[in-house]
């Protein structure tokens, strides 16, 4: 598994409630473009539409020696998810306050170009600070281990 992106400020701001792994719909630019580790998804989220799930606003750059068959940036791209699965998704995110992100976009083991969506609650301002508190306690923990 060959990572591409890594969303590591969802972490941050969203309590991720469930993982879910989709295959992303993409043209050849795309992807040879991701095959050189370029691309962003920090900015993108995932959403039900018609039936079928998209990924929003996800960063690919357009490839520097394609011509006219270049692809648009920031384009919405079809994500490749079971009906049953795409059903309980777009149940989920019609609950107050969850939303779909993409917390990895990843090459797995077959070169295919996949993304690891998690079902998240936002998080309010007061927890954001619980989580650093905790955090801190935990490094400090690790390293009063270390000297004993």
């Amino acid at each position: 598994m060959k990572s591409i992106s890594k969303n590591r400020k969802a972490w941050h701001d969203y309590f991720i409630e469930e993982k879910i792994e989709a295959g992303v719909s993409l043209k050849g630019s795309e992807v040879k473009v991701l095959r050189d580790g370029h691309g962003s998804i920090v900015e993108g989220y995932a959403m039900v539409r018609d039936g079928q799930a998209w990924l929003v606003n996800a960063y690919i750059p357009s490839l520097k020696h394609a011509s006219y068959l270049n692809h648009n940036e920031r384009r919405d791209r079809r994500l490749l998810l079971h009906r049953n699965q795409i059903e309980r998704l777009d149940a989920a995110t019609r609950q107050k306050g969850y939303t779909l992100i993409p917390l990895e976009i990843y090459f797995d083991d077959n070169n295919r170009v996949k993304i690891e969506l998690g079902l998240a609650k936002g998080k309010a301002h007061h927890d954001k600070r619980d989580a650093e508190k905790q955090k801190d306690a935990k490094k400090e923990a690790q390293k009063a281990m270390k000297r004993y």
